[in-house]
């Protein structure tokens, strides 16, 4: 396409974006400058001087206006496509291209001297003075070096993967880098320069690879230049070279000759496209970007992320790994073969992280050894193999890599850990390796057992600042995923460089990282789970740190993190996850530090604890009977555990119906506890609760009543308003005072908590939206099941977003929901 077309079609693509408004109005907008015959020439192309810079903006601002809505909003496509850098850049590629062209003709018609053709090539640029000059079928250059026929490859293009996927990150650079900005391949996930970025093994190289071979074998471009952009000198001398090739210039100094292929390819009107492969520091590119023209592409691939990469014209597109389908399909491709070893194909890739050049490198691992994916994969879980260990030698890597997916990531650590503030990023990618990669918080990298552990790595003292800014380092380089928008999941880094990072490290040296880690979610972990995303993401993390330090987390004792997490399952409503996360406890601490330790019989309690809650009183009663026994014999009738497990068992003995021998039992256990522990404890405390409660069970809501209401008064004096033990009495107080049939006198107590509840817990506890839901009933109670039903689906709907569709709270509301719309449809009421 010829410049003016060029041109002229990036104004119609304006023109239709303000909604191809009438060109009269167009020309209305600035009737000094504008007229409708000079609009028709304009957005034909039919001109061979370049239009006038104030015909060309006005028209522009014209659309501009002309484009916004009612409200003066404008479409996000044309506020970037309005911007006035964008085309002054435009006009002046224009004005450069039409200048060299007028050039070129005039030097032809005149028969300046030139050498003798060495390409049958169509008309290529006229350059400025000095650079070298091609027209018609002639060449001119400045010295005596033959120039190259054009089309024209410059540098090694590496070979497409043998197992290529097409993937939706293809056809997103396309769309890129073809509206003529530049893209920047990156890691993660437009503009003539692209800049893609990502995590080494992502497949940047590859994309860059089949968006510059599509463009060569359909016509569209006469140049293709490839550079290895893995240093500064790397690109001055691969520009160098490539201006001596186009003009016949050799220059002593090879920056001189990087600025003549930079102002070329500034004035060439032919169609070219530039990809700078593996950009090691944006620093490496000050100087060198090719300038936006016309009939230019550029595209860079890097894992660096820094924000210097971004700039006018130029997109930064984070890739990431392949999708399942992909990954499946590179499978499928690269083992076609030998059909027999894809058995479990889909496990492995999601082992592999659906990692691209992982998949390749553990697919030639396979089929060098025979191995079918579910080989691989039982090696792959054994941790004790180093993931170096499950890839193939340096010289039997596939597809031209030039190294195992291990090694690659090596390089950018120590990259990572040189940046300011020096020596940081590395230990605390190390921290990261222990964690959970789908999400590590923000505040884990600032708690104070981190920040110790840094400062004893490098010497000196570092902030919370300095080590948020070590992460950074780690982001830039496309070895974690920083999000500041999700503080709860903040941090997130690809499992295999978790495995490739623990692989550098000692065994026991992880064993300590995995007790830092620990240390860290314990100093992070709210007393109080308001935000529940969190406390998923907290237990997730828990999991991580005891699959990584099996050793130092059962130490003499479980770690105090491993407690937070069960318990965390059971607060949450997850009754019987809680109970089989404790089951799973016990057995180890069973193995690690025998049945009769204390954390065992713990664990034991809370097992039984949440296997009562999930709704099995009776297994709660043997299994609670069975550690009062063994607590009574190692610990003495005295020891708060052993009190606590008589009165768990009274509890769940309640639980399955017997309230009158509850009430037995538990005054036993009052009777102990007031001795040993004093009337104040809260576990005294709790045991009057339970009394209190039992009597109600039994018929006695009088008797409830005024025990709730006395053992209120303690509590506030004792343990404060705020404190989660009153506020569940002030519950129990007000439903003994419903069932008793004061539904009125119960709302408003209910109200009351509610508030409480919201200023200490939020609107998303469990405990607020069960106030919410019990609020609701009483009201129905009180002869309004229609307030009933609205109130119920209010919290219904709140519950559907927290908790979730299948948690036991969403289904009860449910059910209570179609209870009170049966009363509210038969005009009864409860």
């Amino acid at each position: 396409m010829d410049p003016q077309k060029r041109f002229a079609g990036q104004l119609s693509e304006v023109h239709m974006l303000a909604g191809a408004p009438k060109l009269s109005a167009v020309a209305r907008c600035a009737p000094a400058v504008l007229s409708r015959s000079s609009l028709s020439t304009l957005l034909r192309g039919e001109f061979t001087r370049a239009p006038r810079w104030e015909v060309v903006w006005a028209f522009v601002a014209a659309c501009h206006t002309l484009g916004a809505d009612q409200s003066g909003n404008l479409p996000r496509a044309l506020a970037d496509l309005t911007a006035e850098q964008v085309w002054r850049d435009r006009y002046r590629a224009l004005v450069q291209v039409l200048e060299m062209l007028k050039v070129g003709a005039a030097r032809t018609e005149a028969n300046t001297p030139a050498e003798p053709s060495v390409s049958t090539a169509p008309p290529g640029p006229a350059a400025p003075a000095g650079v070298g000059v091609t027209g018609g079928s002639h060449q001119h250059q400045a010295a005596g070096r033959p120039v190259v026929a054009l089309r024209y490859r410059f540098g090694s293009v590496p070979p497409r993967a043998g197992a290529f996927q097409d993937r939706d990150a293809t056809r997103r650079v396309a769309g890129i880098v073809d509206r003529g900005d530049t893209v920047v391949l990156t890691s993660g996930g437009p503009v003539s320069t692209s800049v893609l970025s990502g995590l080494g093994g992502v497949g940047k190289t590859q994309l860059a690879v089949d968006y510059a071979e599509h463009l060569w074998n359909v016509g569209e471009i006469e140049l293709l230049v490839w550079i290895t952009a893995d240093s500064r000198e790397a690109i001055v001398s691969g520009y160098a070279r490539l201006a001596e090739d186009l003009t016949g210039v050799e220059d002593p100094q090879s920056e001189h000759g990087a600025q003549r292929l930079l102002a070329w390819l500034a004035a060439s009107p032919l169609s070219w496209l530039v990809v700078l492969d593996d950009l090691q520091s944006p620093r490496d590119l000050d100087g060198l970007w090719p300038l936006i023209t016309l009939t230019g592409r550029v595209v860079v691939t890097t894992r660096r992320r820094d924000a210097a990469l971004q700039g006018h014209r130029r997109q930064l597109v984070e890739i990431g790994v392949f999708t399942e389908s992909e990954a499946n399909a590179y499978l499928d491709a690269a083992l076609t073969d030998h059909p027999h070893l894809l058995a479990g194909a889909a496990e492995l890739a999601r082992d592999l992280g659906l990692l691209p050049l992982a998949l390749a490198q553990a697919a030639a691992y396979m089929l060098d050894l025979g191995l079918s994916c579910a080989d691989y994969r039982e090696r792959l879980a054994d941790q004790r193999r180093r993931l170096s260990s499950l890839l193939p030698e340096v010289d039997g890597l596939p597809d031209q890599h030039r190294a195992t997916v291990a090694a690659t990531w090596l390089l950018s650590i120590e990259h990572a850990d040189q940046m300011r503030p020096v020596g940081v990023a590395r230990p605390l990618l190390e921290l990261a390796s222990v964690l959970d990669p789908n999400g590590i918080p923000a505040a884990v990298f600032g708690a104070t057992v981190t920040l110790e552990m840094l400062a004893q790595r490098v010497g000196h003292a570092v902030s919370g600042e300095q080590a948020w800014e070590g992460v950074a380092c780690l982001h830039r380089l496309s070895l974690v995923t920083r999000d500041s928008t999700s503080p709860s999941q903040a941090v997130r880094v690809h499992a295999l460089v978790q495995r490739a990072v623990r692989d550098t490290v000692p065994r026991d040296g992880v064993s300590v990282l995995a007790q830092t880690a620990a240390d860290a979610l314990v100093q992070v972990w709210p007393e109080v789970e308001r935000d529940t995303q969190l406390a998923q993401v907290l237990r997730a993390n828990a999991d991580s740190v005891a699959t990584a330090g099996s050793e130092n987390l059962w130490a003499d004792r479980v770690h105090e993190v491993l407690w937070r997490a069960g318990n965390s399952l059971g607060e949450g409503g997850m009754f019987a996850e809680a109970a089989t996360y404790f089951q799973r406890l016990q057995a180890t601490t069973t193995g690690r530090l025998g049945p009769d330790h204390p954390d065992t019989l713990t664990a034991r309690a809370k097992a039984a604890r949440w296997r009562g809650r999930a709704g099995d009183a009776a297994t709660a009663v043997v299994a609670f009977e069975g550690v009062f026994a063994d607590r009574l014999r190692v610990l003495g009738p005295d020891h708060p555990d052993t009190l606590n497990a008589q009165a768990s068992i009274a509890y769940w003995r309640a639980d399955a119906g017997d309230a009158a021998g509850a009430i037995v039992e538990f005054e036993e256990v009052l009777a102990v506890q007031l001795r040993v522990r004093g009337p104040d404890h809260r576990d005294t405390l709790n045991t009057r609760a339970q009394i209190a409660h039992q009597r109600g069970e039994a018929g006695d809501l009088a008797g409830a009543i005024a025990a709730f209401g006395e053992l209120l008064a303690v509590q506030l004096r004792v343990l404060g308003p705020d404190d989660p033990e009153t506020l569940t009495t002030r519950q129990n107080l007000a439903s003994w005072q419903g069932d008793a049939g004061d539904a009125a006198g119960a709302i408003v107590a209910f109200e009351e908590l509610l508030a409480d509840r919201l200023r200490l817990l939020g609107s998303d506890h469990r405990d607020t939206l069960y106030t919410r839901a019990t609020i609701a009933h009483w009201r129905g109670e009180a002869g309004d099941p229609a307030a009933a039903v609205t109130g119920l689906e209010e919290v219904h709907a709140d519950q559907l977003r927290v908790l979730g569709p299948d948690h036991r709270d969403t289904l009860t509301a449910r059910a209570v929901i179609a209870d009170w719309q049966k009363q509210l449809s038969d005009g009864t009421s409860a």
